[in-house]
């Protein structure tokens, strides 16, 4: 079983998280921010890994430090249980609709982090977060990973919106790790 146990200490932040690729949809996450949580186990769930995540964070100031530094450590995490992607399919997009919200999600884990985002949200404070730091916690996350992704999202309801990025990310993250059953690494360099 692919799977890593990771702590990250920092002034503003401890998160302690397990990541499990080949798990079964269990999450059990609790970072103080309640709507972060759901989109998170949206993840999980839909992706079929399992994720164990605990963040406490100075919430007290708002809520950027806590989900930015869940997606350094949770990219670290998937780079960690990918380690050097032999067997890996690599490659994997996921289109989701969730009512009249539609997420598009293409993924290359093949070890250069870069992200394009393509969406916007309606409201600028949304489930008690800030809805720009939805787009910097998958830039933490890809850039940590090795992860480049190209996320795209339209609809009129937030959170319709939100919930499908991230259930469509957790599919296609699924997909991209899965192990096809072929020797090597899936790359013409022989390397990620």
């Amino acid at each position: 079983m692919r799977k890593v146990q990771l702590k990250r200490t920092t002034k503003e932040t401890d998160i302690s998280l397990v990541l499990a690729l080949d798990g079964t949809g269990k999450g059990s996450v609790k970072t103080g921010i309640p709507f972060f949580d759901h989109m998170l186990l949206a993840m999980v769930k839909h992706g079929g890994f399992d994720l164990a995540c605990t963040a406490k964070g100075d919430l007290t100031v708002d809520c950027h430090h806590t989900v930015e530094d869940t997606g350094i450590v949770l990219g670290d995490a998937i780079r960690q249980a990918i380690g050097d992607g032999k067997g890996i399919r690599r490659f994997s997009h996921a289109i989701i609709p969730m009512d009249e919200a539609l997420a598009t999600v293409a993924l290359d884990c093949g070890g250069r982090g870069y992200l394009v985002y393509t969406g916007s949200f309606g409201d600028l404070n949304m489930g008690g977060i800030h809805s720009e730091i939805i787009e910097h916690f998958f830039h933490s996350l890809c850039i940590r990973a090795g992860i480049t992704a190209h996320i795209t999202f339209t609809g009129r309801n937030d959170h319709h919106k939100s919930e499908a990025v991230f259930k469509a990310f957790g599919i296609a993250l699924s997909q991209a790790v899965a192990l096809t059953g072929k020797k090597g690494v899936p790359s013409t360099k022989g390397r990620l």
